[in-house]
């Protein structure tokens, strides 16, 4: 329902620490009309120029704390709320190159009263400044 809105436009960048480009980041928003526990997210899968990201390699982080996808599974404390932005980072030594990137995500999340587990996917080409 929500597939559409899923990816930011703002916000995809590569990520740099200790003068080290470690990765890259984008935002996210939740494919579901309500806030979902992140015991809830199943997975986020990220599909990047054609490249599927390794399940291992990927960050959540809403509200200044972060958790890999194992992590979320055992965190019930914490939300992914309707409408916010949370940051997903890729871990890549390197980065990606300046310019346009075919990025594509999809989020398998556990909804208590549906019988089945919903995959919601989508993409499209996003910038990354020089």
């Amino acid at each position: 329902m929500f597939d559409k809105m899923m990816l930011c436009d703002e916000g995809f960048e590569n990520i740099v620490e200790n003068g080290e480009t470690i990765g890259f980041a984008l935002l996210a928003r939740l494919p579901y009309y309500r806030g979902l526990g992140l015991s809830m997210i199943e997975d986020i899968g990220l599909t990047v120029d054609g490249v599927p990201v390794a399940r291992g390699d990927v960050r959540f982080s809403v509200r200044g704390r972060s958790w890999t996808l194992d992590e979320m599974e055992t965190e019930y404390g914490d939300r992914w709320n309707f409408g916010e932005k949370a940051k997903v980072t890729v871990l890549r030594p390197g980065g990606l190159t300046p310019g346009a990137h075919k990025v594509e995500i999809a989020v398998r999340m556990r909804v208590s009263y549906l019988p089945f587990v919903p995959t919601t996917k989508t993409g499209r080409e996003l910038q990354l400044a020089a």
